[in-house]
């Protein structure tokens, strides 16, 4: 999954090619280990994200909209401050290793002209991006290194800059011939697998780019170097070949390898075989539309999560508590369930009061609501009298009817209130920006669980919801929150469109907009693929959609937002499906 030295190699060209010559536009800094160039050209404009994350180290351009800090953080003014309307002057990689530099040719305070360097460094959580001047000395870099987080290679402003040790005993599939690679392969522990000895002896690859060249090679048995046949050596020899002369080209394919669900998994710049029929493989235009599409799921829901971390922790408390007092009224209404047996131990000792003296401890009696009138053993209260022992049992039964019924309206309550929660949450985990996040927290005050909550220095802004068109032209909206979901079904929909739910699954509320006209299948289908990707089954298969038209959708009094009733719908069983949802999107 890591953006490998052989892969990045072909990325670099891409960059290359697109934005030699290129000024700095504009510099953003979404979050805290990411830097946004907006880059203009005569190509036009794009924009370079690079991400020193931990777990998405990267650099591609994209096309997906990322909402900024109110402030931006220290190393974008920084940045900005130094390569405003910079020009990019070169762009190189050091060997096959993941290091990038972007030479940008700048004015600096005196007036003369530099070349300063940001150096992209692409190593999981070593990650870092770092701004070098002309001398090579560090001016800042988004993640600083103090000397007591690492004594072998701090990274501090004014620190000349040292890149990471290299590995000079490896082969660059660029540069080396195939029987180079196999002279080496030979030479030591010849009987460790092919695809672990290639990743020994071979610079800046991946396990599963090493995995499908031995894959190539063996035809899928599993083998080492010394156990490969004559044949098998030709293929791996042609394979090794072909691979460094198409690198030499950038005539790579770029790949991701998908489940069967439709989930990125992996992406190389080779076809992938390895797997055979238990994956799936897409092939992509451009390197950065596939690094685009692999991450920026997974990049929005990581940002989301600190964003509204404290929100998730509510919501996961309040959930708890709620569950566990629903768990206290269960049990509490099964112990009322043995009510009859108190008012007919009542009615029996009523019946024998003649046969009862105070100070008994429990009485014999004929149970004649039993069959057979079997003699059963009543307690009783010794220091109360006959009749106070009657009127004890009768007071307890009228506890426990009246507990029963108490209890079944708090539990029905408590049911609805945690299929709410339910659905905040699940509207928390798909927010994608601080709008809807603010909107969220709006709702939970509004609803009691919260402090008031107000936007400091601005009146909130009244969130649209998702607006997507199908193939046959139809406008098809989703809901982004509980409180929209309301307005979008009950207020802003007429009787004839139609209305999606998943069936019994937290998720948005999706409206066809019919206009008067008859909806073919197609859309219908798309409308409940949306929903279902809208809800908390967007990574599940075979998801049931309930869809009627808004006539037949009603608010119970009373009820929280987003929860209405239906009684007349129709089911559609439907898979989520993200590039389609990307597709029909209206921007």
């Amino acid at each position: 999954m890591p953006l490998d030295g052989a892969m990045l190699s072909q990325v670099k060209e891409e960059i290359a090619r697109q934005i030699m010559g290129s000024r700095v536009d504009k510099i953003y800094q979404p979050s805290r280990e990411e830097l946004i160039l907006s880059l203009r050209g005569r190509e036009g404009a794009v924009k370079l994200l690079i991400s020193a994350s931990a777990n998405s180290s990267r650099i591609h351009f994209t096309s997906i909209p990322v909402e900024n800090p109110a402030s931006p953080p220290m190393f974008c003014m920084l940045t900005r401050k130094h390569l405003g309307s910079a020009k990019v002057v070169g762009v190189s990689q050091v060997g096959m290793d993941r290091i990038l530099h972007l030479d940008l040719e700048t004015i600096n305070e005196l007036g003369d002209r530099v070349v300063l360097t940001l150096c992209v460094e692409i190593m999981g959580r070593h990650s870092n991006i770092m701004l070098i001047d002309e001398k090579g000395k560090i001016i800042d870099a988004i993640k600083r290194v103090g000397s007591e987080m690492s004594s072998v290679r701090p990274v501090l402003p004014g620190m000349a800059y040292a890149p990471p040790p290299a590995q000079p005993h490896k082969q660059n599939l660029m540069t080396s011939s195939a029987d180079a690679i196999l002279q080496q392969l030979g030479e030591q522990r010849r009987e460790t697998e092919l695809s672990k000895r290639l990743m020994e002896c071979l610079q800046g690859v991946s396990p599963l780019l090493c995995r499908e060249i031995a894959f190539f090679a063996t035809r899928g048995r599993e083998a080492s170097v010394e156990d490969l046949t004559q044949e098998e050596q030709v293929r791996l020899r042609f394979y090794l070949s072909t691979l460094g002369e198409n690198m030499g080209k950038y005539q790579c394919t770029p790949t991701m390898v998908l489940d069967l669900s439709g989930k990125p998994k992996d992406f190389s710049f080779v076809p992938v075989r390895q797997y055979g029929n238990s994956m799936l493989t897409r092939e992509y235009d451009s390197y950065s539309q596939l690094l685009d599409r692999f991450y920026s799921e997974r990049d929005a829901i990581d940002r989301m999560k600190q964003r509204s971390n404290d929100l998730l922790k509510f919501l996961v408390s309040t959930s708890d508590r709620i569950a566990r007092r629903l768990a206290t009224q269960r049990e509490e209404l099964k112990e009322s369930a043995n009510r009859q047996q108190l008012k007919n131990y009542g009615d029996l000792l009523s019946s024998n009061l003649y046969a009862i003296q105070k100070g008994d401890r429990s009485a014999q009696v004929i149970d004649f609501y039993t069959e057979g009138n079997p003699v059963i053993t009543i307690p009783l209260d010794p220091m109360l009298t006959p009749v106070q022992n009657v009127q004890k049992y009768y007071a307890e039964y009228r506890k426990a009817d009246t507990a029963e019924k108490k209890l079944i309206e708090l539990i029905s309550q408590g049911e609805m209130e945690q299929a709410y929660i339910d659905s905040v949450f699940d509207n928390l985990t798909r927010a994608r920006g601080e709008e809807e996040l603010n909107a969220i927290r709006q709702e939970l005050a509004q609803q009691g669980y919260l402090k008031s909550y107000v936007l400091k220095g601005k009146k909130p802004q009244k969130l649209a919801p998702l607006r997507y068109r199908s193939t046959d032209g139809f406008t098809i909206l989703v809901g982004r929150n509980n409180v929209q979901n309301d307005q979008l079904t009950l207020k802003e929909s007429r009787n004839q469109d139609i209305w999606f739910h998943t069936q019994k699954i937290p998720g948005s509320h999706t409206v066809i907009v019919t206009e008067g006209k008859p909806v073919p299948n197609s859309t219908l289908e798309q409308a409940a693929i949306l929903a279902a990707y809208h809800s908390k089954a967007r990574d599940s298969s075979k998801v049931p959609v309930d869809y009627t038209q808004i006539r037949n959708v009603k608010k119970p009094n009373g009820a929280k937002p987003g929860m209405v009733i239906y009684d007349v719908y129709q089911t559609a069983i439907v898979d989520p499906d993200p590039d389609l949802v990307r597709s029909l999107q209206v921007t």
